[in-house]
């Protein structure tokens, strides 16, 4: 089958590269046009002369007529060609289930391809993952190459070089059975640079920044989350926020400091580095413009008193599009509703809503439910009081703030989440999460955000990608029953031991009791997780001799599947029984906790490509009665 890309977009390039790929696979032939005649065009609707209905460049919209003869893939965009390609390969019978090509199903279909007729644009505009945990630049790069394939349409990179998701992976932090290889921020800042390169061959948008903007403009490195070496710059203290009578940084760490923000040099130099920055990035789609990470350290002098930090921050976004306006720069800016900036301004207006995406950020949230199972009508927002707040773990209220927001800023949105940043570790099989994520995606719409974008770590394959699947899936097409995407993607890890493992994983998500684990419920809920955590390894060795099977699975993709499932139970097991003997305050209680940290780092060689060591021991750690100390230490089995 003959394959022409039309017009010279990068993307689509890469989608006809892709089609030949996967068609030489699927088709068995040796030369991917010897079995199966006829010519597919490649191209936007433009050069295809067909209609769209997109209103905005990060729009996504295709259409697919193919047949045994070929036919058409089309896009809205450069992007969605691609899109659309991996759309026909889906209906083809193809599957990714975790990044890398042991994570390809690929069915044989013969020399005859079937007809597949679609047009569909997806249920929300943005579509995108972020970077976090730690990475080594393969993870981050089978990331983005897996993506564009579950209908994603979005990266974002944090910070300017990502040098601290980049440092705990190469410098193996949490695990001294590794050797470091070491990192620097030059090394983070080429890989960096090739990653973009990636991005942008698949076309989809790229995300910057976010963090820094508060420090290194006045001169005072912010590459993490690291206490500060070294003296401040003499002429940054005063742009530093006064706190109790002080101007220092907060908790010794740069990233958490706020400024002085009624100060208008202050807002001067960040707006002129985000300019700058601007101007020097024609490729970055969208740049984050977020203040300090930390809560509760604004600044108390006669400049910013008497103002709440919203209205100095929307003050400074107007002074920002103005002189992006002027510099003839059309970055879209990314403004965020998160923690001390939930409080909506009180007289501040956003001037020009095109420029601006408002992005809403509930890190406190609980994860026992849904926003769509939210009261919100009955919540109401708390008083502000400067450098005295308490942020609501309750999807109502977060709801409440969100809504006073959207009041007075009529532009695009999208959630800003973090199911996959921590709380699904506190639920190892997945399923209770994954309902809460199908329930928040499906509800988007109602609570007037435009899509999602994933805080999250890239390694969270392990046992599956159910929950992955279920965002990318519903982010495309939130019409979809959790039940048919769980369905189709445990049938795609496991063939016909996939109804079995599904059972499995949703009574060991039962057996765990996420919100036990989350702190929520007392004493009598934690004595019922006991006795529940104390069935974990029988429901485990019930298992084995159906893992044992399928790692003779003659399909290396879910063999591979089998063998992670296999080790997953280890985990469980481990876990499970550490929990009871800390529930129950046992003499041996820290041994077990240390078993489970063991076998985290005995086994990260193994699961790594999956598996996120480095953010499991810090979640689950805390738990088990282990301190960061701890777990820094040198202790092995």
């Amino acid at each position: 089958m003959r394959i022409h890309s039309m017009g010279s977009g990068v993307a689509t390039r890469f989608a006809a590269k892709e089609l030949r790929r996967y068609l030489r696979l699927l088709i068995g032939a040796e030369r991917g046009e010897a079995k199966a005649g006829g010519t597919v065009r490649l191209g936007t609707f433009a050069q295809m002369g067909l209609p769209a209905t997109s209103e905005s460049e990060f729009d996504d919209e295709v259409v697919v007529e193919m047949g045994p003869e070929g036919g058409i893939i089309a896009g809205a965009n450069d992007r969605s060609v691609l899109l659309g390609t991996y759309r026909y390969l889906t209906e083809l019978g193809c599957r990714w289930v975790r990044p890398g090509k042991n994570g390809e199903i690929i069915p044989h279909l013969g020399t005859t391809l079937p007809q597949v007729n679609l047009r569909e644009k997806p249920s929300y505009r943005h579509r995108g993952v972020c970077i976090e945990g730690a990475v080594s630049w393969e993870h981050v790069r089978d990331m983005v190459d897996w993506l564009p394939k579950l209908g994603f349409n979005a990266y974002f990179l944090q910070f300017r070089d990502s040098y601290n998701f980049f440092q705990r992976w190469y410098e193996h932090e949490l695990n001294p059975r590794r050797r470091s290889e070491g990192m620097t921020v030059e090394k983070a800042a080429d890989l960096t640079r090739r990653l973009r390169a990636e991005i942008s061959k698949r076309g989809l948008a790229l995300h910057l920044v976010g963090h820094g903007w508060t420090c290194e403009p006045f001169g005072i490195p912010g590459p993490g989350w690291y206490p500060h070496e070294g003296p401040i710059p003499e002429q940054a203290v005063q742009h530093l926020a006064e706190v109790g009578g002080e101007r220092r940084l907060h908790g010794n760490i740069a990233l958490n400091t706020n400024l002085c923000y009624g100060n208008p040099e202050t807002r001067q130099i960040i707006t002129e580095a985000i300019v700058q920055y601007a101007r020097e990035n024609p490729d970055v789609d969208v740049i984050h413009f977020w203040l300090a990470d930390g809560v509760n350290n604004h600044c108390e002098c006669p400049l910013c008193r008497d103002t709440r930090p919203s209205d100095l921050y929307v003050r400074m976004l107007n002074e920002l599009d103005e002189q992006l306006t002027a510099a003839g720069i059309g970055t879209k800016i990314v403004f965020l509703a998160y923690v001390d900036l939930l409080w909506p301004p009180q007289k501040e207006r956003i001037s020009n809503p095109e420029r601006f995406l408002l992005m809403f950020a509930p890190i406190t949230r609980s994860y026992s439910s849904s926003f769509s199972a939210a009261k919100v009508q009955d919540a109401k927002l708390p008083p502000f009081r400067r450098n005295r707040l308490k942020f609501p773990a309750d999807p109502g209220t977060n709801i409440a703030f969100l809504r006073a927001w959207e009041a007075q800023f009529p532009g695009d949105g999208f959630d800003f989440d973090y199911h996959f940043m921590w709380d699904h570790y506190k639920d190892p099989g997945q399923f209770a999460l994954a309902k809460v994520l199908h329930d928040d995606v499906r509800g988007l719409g109602k609570i007037g955000l435009n899509g999602f974008m994933s805080c999250q770590v890239q390694r969270v394959f392990f046992p599956t990608g159910l929950g992955m699947a279920v965002l990318g899936r519903t982010l495309w097409d939130s019409s979809l029953s959790l039940d048919a995407i769980a369905t189709d993607h445990l049938a795609a890890c496991y063939g016909e031991g996939a109804q079995d493992v599904e059972a499995y994983l949703k009574s060991l998500s039962k057996l765990f009791c996420p919100s036990v684990l989350r702190g929520e419920g007392g004493a009598e809920a934690e004595l019922a997780a006991r006795r529940a955590w104390a069935k974990i390894p029988a429901a485990v060795d019930k298992m084995q001799p159906m893992v044992a099977e399928g790692l003779e699975s003659p399909n290396a993709t879910q063999a591979r599947s089998w063998e992670i499932l296999g080790h997953f139970g280890d985990m469980a097991r481990l876990l499970s029984v550490a929990l009871v003997r800390r529930s129950e305050g046992a003499a041996d209680a820290e041994e077990a906790a240390w078993a489970v940290v063991d076998w985290a780092r005995r086994t990260e060689r193994k699961l790594h490509p999956v598996l996120d060591v480095f953010e499991f021991l810090m979640t689950i750690g805390g738990y088990l009665g282990l301190s960061q100390e701890d777990l820094r230490g040198e202790r092995e089995a």
